[in-house]
């Protein structure tokens, strides 16, 4: 597995607007999609070790938090030529089967996942209620084969922090997976900053 951190996106940034088809056959926005206290927004696939790992727990998250106002979304920006797993038909049995609550949507140009940045599968980006980014990072220190539990712990103190009008803890730690699968010629510009 080649392991891949997220670019850490500057706090701060807005999110970046998008119109995706759903696992559902629906079109979604992200103004859809947000909630009215924060939105977390997440790249994820189905064949990557890294989100298979976690993916009951994202299911989790989706249950936890959307009632509470907090826009959860999952985007697929994988080339399927190449990776025929995360095809649009895969992902309606991927979500079924894990019980995501949450839109799973496909960004086939990855001009959504260009546009945050997004590096990795898992990738988080946590925005407030004014869409501002206030966390990216980890879902949690757990990654195949360490034996730590998965539990969601650094995201959800980022999420809990928000709800209760407090400051998101400072200390943010990237996320780590494979690499968004992308299409030849598409691969992104250095996202240094």
């Amino acid at each position: 597995m080649v392991r891949t951190p997220s670019t850490m996106l500057p706090l701060g940034t807005p999110a970046p607007d998008f119109t995706l088809p759903n696992v559902d056959g629906r079109t979604v926005a992200l103004a859809e999609a947000a909630g009215p206290k924060g939105t977390l927004v997440m790249f994820i696939c189905n064949h990557c070790p890294f989100v298979k790992h976690v993916a009951d727990q994202l299911a989790a998250l989706g249950r936890d938090y959307l009632s509470r106002g907090i826009g959860v979304v999952a985007i697929s920006s994988n080339d399927v030529a190449s990776h025929p797993a995360d095809s649009p038909e895969q992902m309606v049995h991927e979500a079924e089967q894990r019980g995501y609550a949450f839109p799973y949507l496909y960004d086939e140009t990855q001009e959504v996942a260009h546009a945050y940045h997004a590096a990795c599968t898992p990738d988080f980006f946590l925005f407030d209620g004014a869409r501002r980014l206030v966390y990216r990072g980890q879902l949690d220190a757990s990654r195949p084969g360490n034996d730590v539990p998965v539990t969601g712990a650094d995201l959800r103190a980022a999420i809990d922090a928000l709800l209760a009008g407090r400051p998101v803890p400072a200390e943010q730690r990237p996320s780590l997976g494979c690499n968004i699968k992308w299409k030849p010629g598409n691969e992104p510009p250095s996202f240094a900053t």
